[in-house]
């Protein structure tokens, strides 16, 4: 792109971008993205001459809203078309206390090919930019209000795309723009252990889910490629979780998509509850949401009631996730267009 991308900068750096002489301006156009501006003469408080200067060296939004599909449930995804004709999937969701919460995709499809995903089978097209990232809170904004809460869980691994997920997170937490609280933020990752020791280490300081789904060394393996790697396996993960829950003060929450006949038996049960023990954790468990193209079916109520009731017994904290935006291909793991 030959123009400047403000969804990508904070107040210091538009102010360095634009050449501008006059460092408040900076804020003033940081301020009005945060509120959803999507042109420069909603910008009522910058002159004539500066709103020129932006429309002729910067841009506002690099991409745009192609698709809106609304579940009854009250579920929410766009399809959002990239500068490039790529495109990703946001889903909102909206709990049954009201509370809203952004489900962002982080790369335009996903190289960890697991096996009980739609996006997995896609294939990587690229990561986003910071500011694509933020572009999709912000329509997300623009369709359902204000959000509560935002999940990078939508399409792509976050570990292979740090560097632009903490810059968004900046800019979204940024006091002087759209203030979101950090405490409001979950990263999810399918089991990448460098990258759960980097986000410790070098923060933010977030929520983190890992995708366990089993743990079953050999199961995984076949379900998670990721796992057969000896750097990811579910030993080297258990350090790195526990290490991120002592690091970060937060507990961890593990996520599994119950599979019907391949991880919701007894031995999966006490194999998860071996995983769990001696470390923070919460158990997330989602009855697995169908895909056509895949080998898959969903869990009967008896599975996943049974599969339950035994992690409760070991004393475990579990939810039991409700499937929503089913009807629009917007629930976990449907998620998967990257192409017009």
């Amino acid at each position: 792109m030959d123009k400047i991308e403000l969804t990508s900068l904070l107040p210091e750096e538009i102010v360095e971008k634009l050449e501008l002489k006059q460092k408040f301006r900076g804020m003033q156009i940081f301020k009005w993205i945060g509120n959803g501006a999507e042109d420069f003469n909603q910008m009522t408080n910058l002159g004539l001459d500066l709103r020129k200067l932006l429309e002729e060296k910067a841009i506002l939004r690099t991409s745009k809203v192609n698709e809106v599909l609304k579940d009854p449930d009250g579920t929410i995804k766009l399809q959002i078309e990239l500068h490039d004709k790529n495109a990703v999937e946001t889903v909102l969701l909206t709990d049954k206390e009201g509370r809203k919460t952004a489900c962002v995709s982080c790369q335009a499809g996903c190289a960890m090919k697991c096996a009980f995903c739609m996006t997995g089978t896609l294939g990587l097209t690229r990561n986003l930019t910071a500011g694509e990232i933020v572009e999709e809170f912000l329509y997300l904004e623009k369709e359902a209000g204000k959000l509560d809460n935002i999940v990078f869980m939508g399409m792509g691994e976050p570990m292979q795309n740090l560097p632009a997920i903490r810059k968004a997170i900046q800019i979204l937490c940024h006091k002087d723009g759209r203030a979101l609280s950090s405490k409001r933020i979950t990263l999810s990752t399918c089991g990448i252990v460098s990258g759960i020791y980097d986000l410790a280490d070098n923060g933010p300081n977030i929520r983190l889910a890992v995708s366990l789904t089993t743990a079953n060394e050999d199961l995984r393996k076949e379900l998670m490629p990721v796992a057969k790697g000896e750097k990811n396996s579910l030993a080297e993960l258990k350090k790195a979780i526990d290490y991120y829950a002592k690091k970060s003060g937060k507990r961890v929450t593990l996520e599994a998509a119950l599979l019907h006949d391949k991880n919701t038996d007894k031995t999966s049960a006490q194999n998860m509850i071996n995983f769990a023990r001696g470390i923070d954790v919460n158990i997330n468990l989602i009855p697995w949401n169908p895909v056509a193209c895949l080998p898959f079916e969903e869990p009967t109520n008896n599975e996943v009631h049974n599969f339950v009731a035994q992690l409760e017994k070991a004393g475990l904290n579990v939810t039991l996730r409700t499937r929503r935006g089913r009807k629009i291909g917007g629930a976990c793991g449907q998620l998967g267009k990257t192409q017009k």
